[in-house]
């Protein structure tokens, strides 16, 4: 089920299934906000996006009640969530997946929604879409890329051919916007060579495990598994986090691995990647590339869990193409 593809003048709703809104500073919230105006949006945000308890989140009726509010709003045409987290997963078996199916939205964020965009995908089938955050448009600098490539998954209806971006960044920009690190991109890079098309699956590799053997684990067979992990994450933790997913039933129908760029902060080098991939059987008839501008550094693609993606990989030479 693919939802309609938005247009200039179309209101995107801000929920906040993780953390609050409160967390993002008023200047950086305008920014974000008049980012979006220039693409032709109307920006309204949810009644309880603002609540906080201790865990700067709210309470669960509190988000899983702007959730169905925004999906039954007429006015409303896609859905941006404010920012991560560690706690989408709590509102999952209380949602109405009914509301979703009988009214399809475009509904976008990446990290800890991972958990809510695979399981209203593996609930509803309606295809959900992992990129930018409504606190990613209030980056000032080098944004470019991933507005550029959200717009283009968003507003068009073209096949969409995944370039890499010219730098990439990692550091604590919405601390100084005006201070940044640049550094240059050297494009993504072949652990496995071969060819493959199959349905995008995936995000944040320990949110998405957090899904297994449940309701809400999207089928694996025929998939391309779009993974990434953040800076908590270390080459041990990834390694046992993807076994933890080779382990899954329809594992063996899987057609590819398409990794996203690992933050500083991992730890995670080029050959300790390599080793990691190429110790696992599992991996080694299917083709897996890495550093690809997606995860928890800037900038990024935007991709739809349920939508295609076809992948090339020989040699030095990397084809990813991807669509609703």
């Amino acid at each position: 089920m693919k939802p309609n593809k938005l247009k200039p003048g179309d209101e995107l709703r801000i929920i906040s299934p993780a953390r609050s809104l409160s967390l993002i500073a008023a200047e950086q919230r305008k920014i974000a906000k008049e980012q979006l105006q220039k693409l032709g949006f109307r920006i309204s945000f949810s009644v309880n996006s603002f609540e906080k308890d201790d865990f700067v989140s709210s309470s669960i009726e509190s988000r899983v009640e702007d959730l169905h509010e925004a999906f039954l709003d007429p006015n409303v045409k896609g859905i941006l969530t404010t920012i991560g987290g560690f706690n989408s997963n709590q509102l999952l078996r209380f949602i109405d997946y009914s509301i979703i199916a009988g009214h399809p939205k475009r509904l976008c964020g990446y990290s800890d929604i991972t958990a809510l965009s695979n399981a209203i995908y593996a609930k509803t089938g309606l295809v959900t879409y992992s990129g930018p955050h409504f606190s990613s448009f209030a980056m000032l600098h080098d944004n470019e890329y991933t507005t550029e490539y959200f717009r283009k998954l968003m507003m068009d209806n073209k096949e969409i051919v995944v370039k890499p971006s010219k730098h990439w960044s990692d550091d604590e920009w919405y601390r100084d916007q005006e201070n940044r690190v640049f550094i240059r991109n050297e494009g993504p890079f072949i652990i496995n060579d071969g060819e493959a098309k199959g349905t995008i699956i995936g995000g944040n590799l320990c949110t998405l495990n957090l899904l297994q053997g449940t309701e809400y684990m999207p089928s694996l067979k025929n998939s391309i598994l779009f993974l990434e992990d953040d800076y908590e994450s270390s080459p041990a933790t990834f390694d046992r986090d993807l076994q933890s997913l080779i382990h899954q039933p329809d594992f063996q129908h899987v057609k590819g691995l398409v990794i996203g760029r690992f933050q500083q902060g991992s730890r995670m080098t080029k050959n300790l990647l390599i080793k990691i991939i190429t110790s696992k059987e599992e991996l080694s008839d299917i083709p897996v590339i890495a550093d690809v501008d997606f995860g928890h550094t800037s900038p990024m693609i935007t991709f739809p869990v349920g939508g295609q993606a076809s992948l090339r990989a020989y040699g030095v030479r990397v084809e990813l193409r991807i669509s609703e």
